[in-house]
């Protein structure tokens, strides 16, 4: 059985070329003309339509008899009349708004989101043979490669991993519109609006993560309160003149406040260790002694044996 070879497809540029006959006849014909009517002095006028200025950041698309001759500029150059056609197209970076698209992500939430897209035309031909207009081309692959996208996400990455996901969008929509001569540099998600029932659910989560926090470090600031105060008390229990110097600087502390009276409690062992002292000493009745000890309401900083009226009576047999 016969093999069918395969279709040889080939270029237009290449088609046009082997035309003749009529076709070829007529071209030169038309070519002819269209130099002859440049010819002085009737072609002044003619000039005037045929000599094209592009800008820096323009270039123009000859087509002569409908077959693309090629980009032309920048600068000054000359089109034959009648023959030629000239098309502008427009190299600056163009800024593209995205408009808002409602979506549903991967967790099955609503949104709407808005993106900011910005391309270039880096192949004049391609922009104007390929596609019929390259800004409303890319501006609709841009909003359904942003619904695509969204779609598979899911919200938490929407709002933490934008970068990742602005990546995703500029190199999908690339691929699309290098075809067209189109370069996508850059696509940027600019809002994100969620339903209010969900941005009150985001309100709590985010308020319950801070009370979590607030709570953890309290409780770590108790518990290495309390391994110093046990390091303290070890300390004090060690060395007992410890506690007396730091009630002595207590009382340096709040005698810096301006207050008239000042109440503070005595140490049992402190008064114990004045009675041992003056054990000797007393009035004598009964045979035995009975010091008293008065420590003063005031400043608490005498003691006398023998004032009166006495807080704490010892019997020294």
């Amino acid at each position: 059985m016969a093999q069918i070879p395969p279709e040889i497809v080939r270029p237009e540029t290449e088609r046009a070329r082997d035309e003749g006959g009529l076709a070829s006849v007529l071209r030169f014909v038309l070519t002819a003309f269209a130099f002859f009517l440049l010819i002085p002095p009737w072609g002044f006028i003619t000039w005037f339509y045929s000599v094209k200025i592009v800008q820096e950041y323009e270039r123009g698309v000859i087509f002569r008899l409908g077959r693309l001759v090629g980009a032309k500029g920048p600068g000054l150059f000359v089109i034959l009349p009648i023959v030629d056609r000239m098309v502008k197209v427009d190299l600056r970076t163009v800024t593209m708004d995205v408009p808002s698209q409602e979506c549903i992500t991967r967790d099955n939430v609503t949104v709407k989101v808005n993106a900011v897209i910005y391309f270039r035309v880096t192949n004049p031909e391609d922009s104007v043979t390929r596609v019929l207009d390259h800004f409303r081309a890319t501006s609709q692959i841009s909003q359904t490669t942003l619904r695509s996208v969204l779609g598979q996400s899911n919200l938490d990455d929407l709002l933490s991993e934008r970068e990742q996901i602005n990546m995703q969008l500029q190199r999908i929509i690339d691929e699309q519109t290098e075809p067209w001569g189109v370069k996508v540099s850059t696509v940027e998600v600019k809002d994100v609006e969620l339903p209010q029932g969900m941005q009150r659910a985001m309100a709590r989560q985010a308020e319950a993560e801070r009370e979590r926090r607030a709570k953890i470090i309290h409780a770590e600031g108790e518990l290495q309160a309390s391994e110093r105060l046990a390091q303290a008390g070890a300390v004090m229990a060690e060395e007992p003149a410890t506690l007396q110097l730091r009630f002595l600087q207590t009382l340096t502390e709040v005698a810096a406040e301006k207050n008239s009276t000042i109440i503070f409690p005595v140490p049992v062992d402190l008064i114990d260790l004045v009675i041992s002292r003056t054990g000797g000493r007393g009035d004598g009745a009964g045979g035995g002694s009975r010091p008293r000890v008065h420590v003063p309401s005031g400043s608490g900083e005498s003691l006398s044996p023998e004032a009166e009226p006495p807080t704490r009576e010892g019997t020294v047999s």
